[in-house]
């Protein structure tokens, strides 16, 4: 069962579920996780790992991607879908669907049939853009269970059949800061869209959580945008692990380049015995890089970076890092170089085998809430140079 603690300062706790109802604990309508049953000779000839058949799907989640083969055959596919107790799903829960035509929408029900939740369900090959320009991906989104309204970005990847399909390449961590901050404005957020070099860009900035952050021990927001997924679910127990860095990608990556501005704020936090300590003495730093790793170990696990690992995990074959971001008010060109500490597997990268985050934060050390809030951080016109094919 899937539940988003939310606690309001001066309140013991409130807690909301994703189908938010006050006191309806079964009125929950989320689908968890989802997963195709094959036989050993069968999801070979559909995916490329057996950790492929499987799907963690998180709380923000409209769309369930499972990734295939090029060749695959998606006539009839028979998923299965773990959901919230009590609730009920249509179609029904591994009934075969026709998926050659595209995505199949599904509709789970809440046990007191009071909630629904829509889903729709992917069987594809992706490619994610290796330019992202920010001028029309941005969208102000309204969580409809907390209403809470923030900034999110989707952008326009291509599938097997060349079609285009829009998903949320860069991910952020502003559906946790709203967790505390349901009524703040969209522009107070850690990620927010801005003006740009030219057309629109990505605003982050350093954000005090307030009273409700440091009753949950969690005093400070960064400004982070990165490649990947964001999972709420672990902004109350484990923070490094709600962002799930990468994607897969189908090319070498040699540079990453674009335009940035920063300015460091004026007051460096350090949060200390539950305590926050204030340090003028010590000046704030943004952080730009990019790792590429294998996202599957030798054993067919699924390998994904979270926050404490991003820069270290031992899968990592490629890193890029600019080492220090200057602080500048004028839009200032940046370009990193990968540096390889091994050779690229080129049959395991045509499988997208291998998988690219790139990251942006306000503050380096923003994940162990340190950082001077007002520090901003505005990024545009993002490319990822790669290898000719």
């Amino acid at each position: 069962m899937r539940i988003v603690q939310l606690i309001s300062f001066g309140l013991a706790a409130l807690s909301l579920t994703s189908c938010f109802k006050d006191e309806a604990p079964n009125a929950e309508c989320d689908i968890t996780k989802a997963w195709v049953q094959l036989g050993e000779d069968e999801w070979q000839n559909m995916f490329f790992n057996i950790s492929d058949t499987t799907k963690k799907v998180l709380y923000s989640d409209r769309n369930i991607y499972f990734t295939v083969r090029p060749e695959a055959r998606l006539d009839s596919i028979c998923p299965q879908f773990e959901i919230t107790e009590g609730a009920t799903i249509s179609p029904a829960n591994g009934s075969c669907q026709d998926f050659s035509n595209g995505p199949v929408k599904y509709t789970v029900t809440s046990q007191d049939k009071q909630w629904t939740r829509e889903y729709m369900v992917n069987f594809l090959l992706l490619e994610i853009p290796t330019y992202y320009s920010f001028d029309n991906s941005g969208i102000t989104y309204t969580d409809p269970f907390t209403n809470a309204t923030y900034n999110r970005w989707y952008d326009q990847c291509k599938s097997g059949d060349n079609s285009s399909v829009s998903i949320e390449v860069f991910s952020n961590a502003n559906s946790g800061f709203a967790i505390g901050n349901t009524k703040a404005n969209v522009e107070d957020y850690p990620s927010v869209i801005a003006e740009g070099y030219h057309g629109k860009a990505v605003r982050l900035t350093t954000c005090s959580t307030g009273p409700w952050g440091k009753l949950v021990k969690r005093p400070l927001a960064a400004g982070n945008f990165f490649i990947g997924e964001f999972d709420v679910s672990q902004a109350l127990d484990s923070t490094l692990h709600t962002t799930r860095m990468g994607r897969p990608f189908g090319r070498k990556p040699l540079k990453i380049r674009g335009l940035y501005k920063y300015k460091a704020g004026d007051v460096f936090w350090k949060y200390v015995n539950e305590e926050i300590e204030e340090h003028p003495e010590i000046k704030d730093r943004a952080a730009i890089y990019a790792s590429f790793y294998r996202n599957h170990d030798d054993s067919g696990n699924e390998v994904v970076l979270f926050g404490e690992d991003s820069k270290t995990n031992p899968h990592i074959i490629g890193f890029a890092e600019m080492p220090s971001v200057p602080e500048t008010d004028t839009w200032t060109q940046f370009e990193m170089t990968f540096d390889y500490n091994g050779d690229i597997d080129y049959d395991i990268l045509r499988k997208h085998g291998y998988s690219l985050t790139v990251v942006f934060t306000s503050s380096t050390d923003g994940a162990y809430y340190e950082g001077a809030p007002g520090s901003t951080l505005y990024i545009d016109d993002v490319e990822i140079v790669c290898e000719e094919e």
